[in-house]
């Protein structure tokens, strides 16, 4: 995958957004656009600190970072040292539909069961508004759409940053590896927090994952 001999492999880093209010709270966060906390701002700017010391030691900086249109991801970018990041909409947090602001806890009272996202889908209660949330295939199908969009400055060899939330950016990790999406229930991910994936002997890797930046 490199250009030449001496050039390090490309690199596709996944930066999910800092902390706010709800996420500190474990309320399900899709389509409000909740504002990072002051704790969130500061992981913003050590996600920068961290970001930098990377790009230093490959000698480059990244060809291409892109954000989630949510204010909560492009503050993030902004705060990581990236305003110029353009948007993509399929990087947006999955809409949870009917248990959007719920923890998991309160929609697993309401269902009189524990609930699991990825196994149980959100579209497990009624509506209020009538609208309904995605399915994890819908997730997944988004997710694709922006790997492929970057995947080719990826295949020239040059690196690509993207800013975006938990779940997608999960869901994220298992189109690249080409492995069923509800596998992303398997891969942690802190606010902040920053993963690495590249490729490897001719396959999608998973290079480092979760890594959180000193604040």
């Amino acid at each position: 995958m490199t250009t030449n001999d001496t050039s390090p492999d490309p690199q596709l880093v996944l930066v999910r957004h800092g902390e706010t209010e709800w996420s500190a709270s474990g309320r399900h966060t899709g389509r409000s656009d909740i504002p990072l906390t002051v704790a969130g701002e500061h992981q913003a700017v050590a996600a920068g600190v961290w970001l930098q010391a990377w790009a230093d030691r490959r000698g480059r900086r990244p060809a291409a970072v892109v954000s989630s249109p949510r204010q909560r991801a492009r503050r993030t970018a902004d705060l990581a040292g990236f305003p110029e990041a353009a948007t993509d909409d399929d990087l947006a947090e999955w809409d949870y539909g009917p248990v959007e602001g719920m923890t998991a806890v309160a929609v697993g009272e309401q269902l009189g069961h524990e609930w699991l996202i990825f196994r149980d889908g959100v579209n497990v209660l009624a509506a209020a508004n009538g609208h309904r949330g995605e399915e994890l295939a819908e997730v997944a199908a988004r997710a694709g759409r922006a790997l492929d969009r970057v995947e080719p400055t990826l295949r020239g060899g040059q690196d690509v940053v993207l800013f975006a939330h938990g779940h997608l950016l999960r869901v994220l990790a298992t189109v690249w590896l080409g492995v069923d999406p509800g596998l992303g229930a398997r891969f942690e991910l802190g606010t902040a927090a920053i993963c690495l994936l590249g490729y490897g002997h001719g396959l999608r890797t998973v290079e480092g994952w979760n890594l959180s930046a000193p604040v």
